[in-house]
This record gives C-alpha cells, sequence and structure tokens, in this order.
C-alpha cells in the first residue's frame, strides 16, 4: 500500500512538470481540446515516466517537504513550457506587426479556443507553425526533452536558478527569425506605401486614405501565403528551437 501511494505521489509531482507545457502552451492550446482532458493526458504520462524511471522520479521524495518538492517542479515545467509560448508569442507578433503595415491594426479575430483577441495574419502564422510542429514530430521531441531532464533534475533536486542569459538569446533568435516570416510582404508593402507617397504628391486630390487600404490589402493577400510557402525552413528551426532550448534556462545541458 505504501508502495503505490508513493508511486501516486511521484506521478503527482512528475504531472507538474508536464501540465504547464500541455495545458497552457501552444500548438496545445491551438486545439479544441478540454484544458481539464490535457491535465489528465499529462498525467497519464506523468504515470508513464514513474514506472520507467522510478530511481529519478521517486526516489528522493523523502528528501524535502512536499511543498518544495511541488514549486521545484512546477518551476521546471513552466520553464520548460516557457520555450512554446515566446516562440508562439513571437510568431504572433510578427503577424500583427504585418497587421499593422497592412493597415488592419484594428482587425481582430476572436479565438473560439482560448476566447482571446489575436491578429489577423498572426492566426494564420500560428496555426501553420501549429502545424509544422505535430507534421515534423516536434511533439515527441518534446516527451523527449521531459524525459533528458530527470537525468539531470530528478525529482527532489535543489533548485537551480534561471539562467537569464540563455533565455535573453533566446527570445532575440526567435523573434528575428519570426520577422523572416513575414519580411517579404512587409517590404512589398512599404515599397507600396512609398508609391503611393509619391502619387500623393502628383495627384493632391486623389483619396490617398482610400487607395492605401486597397492596395495594401491586396498585396497582403497576395504575399502572405507566398511567405508562408517559402517558410518552411524557418518554421521548422522555430519549432527545434522551443523544444530544445528551453533546457538551457536551467543552465544544464542534456
Amino acid at each position: 500500500m505504501g508502495q503505490f501511494v508513493d508511486h501516486m505521489l511521484a506521478s503527482l509531482l512528475v504531472s507538474l512538470r508536464l501540465a504547464p507545457a500541455l495545458a497552457f502552451a501552444p500548438p496545445f492550446t491551438l486545439l479544441r481540446v478540454a484544458p481539464i482532458i490535457r491535465v489528465l493526458l499529462a498525467l497519464g504520462l506523468a504515470i508513464w515516466l514513474v514506472d520507467a524511471r522510478p530511481t529519478l522520479t521517486s526516489g528522493r521524495l523523502s528528501s524535502g517537504s512536499f511543498l518544495d518538492l511541488f514549486i521545484g517542479e512546477l518551476m521546471v515545467g513552466v520553464m520548460i513550457a516557457l520555450g512554446l509560448q515566446l516562440t508562439f508569442a513571437a510568431i504572433l507578433w510578427a503577424g500583427r506587426a504585418l497587421d499593422i503595415q497592412a493597415g488592419f491594426g484594428l482587425a481582430m479575430l476572436a479565438d473560439p479556443t482560448t476566447n482571446a483577441q489575436i491578429p489577423l495574419a498572426g492566426t494564420i502564422l500560428s496555426y501553420g507553425a501549429g502545424l509544422v510542429f505535430f507534421a515534423t514530430g516536434a511533439h515527441y521531441d518534446l516527451l523527449a526533452l521531459w524525459t533528458v531532464s530527470f537525468d539531470t533534475l530528478p525529482v527532489g533536486y535543489d533548485a537551480l536558478g534561471l539562467n537569464a542569459e540563455a533565455v535573453g538569446n533566446f527570445m532575440a533568435l526567435i523573434f528575428v527569425m519570426a520577422i523572416g516570416l513575414t519580411g517579404a510582404a512587409m517590404l512589398a508593402i512599404f515599397l507600396a506605401d512609398l508609391v503611393i507617397a509619391f502619387l500623393s504628391r502628383t495627384l493632391p486630390q486623389m483619396n490617398v486614405l482610400l487607395l492605401g487600404f486597397q492596395v495594401k490589402a491586396m498585396l497582403l493577400v497576395v504575399t502572405l501565403p507566398i511567405c508562408i510557402s517559402f517558410a518552411g525552413a524557418l518554421f521548422l528551426r522555430l519549432m527545434r528551437l522551443a523544444v530544445t532550448e528551453p533546457i538551457r534556462f536551467w543552465g544544464f545541458a542534456g
């Protein structure tokens, strides 16, 4: 009976390392699945991990208070989920910047999954990134990351400080790459702005505002699919970074 209780307690703690990514981080939040289902999935995977690695997951349960173990596992889970959150936030930000440049600054979509307002182009890019994430098996890499994390940070470890430099470098890299997803469309719209500006000097009676909206909206419709079709390597790189770089946030290598 005591062994069963220890096994369930270890599974509950391990699920805290998995639940933040599954329940609150994209691309899992892009799927219309109830959060309780994702939490139960995290618990099921945690039970499997405890069975697979009993020494690393339940061998140190008596080394500290349950509250310390709870906070430690939750912090590791948050750091792993942070990589996904930052990556998709960078993609949404790039889409929002493109929306503003194209004249869709006030156009927002209602996400039926999260009931949040999201940018028009950013939504397309986010779902494209989610498709690449699952199509390339990045969810298996995420499972491997959880498994490897127990080799260096088993349950009951002494908590390590956050590596702010690694987080900063990661954010700089993904935001630059996110701009690369929409760079061609932004350049086309910027050139259209220049042409319209010169036309307004030649024909001051022309309704520049109305013409600008029409031209830039058509350019966005034409150039955004082209950008996405040629951005497969960038999508793939972003998804790989999202599931491999968080291991550096705690200063350990797997």
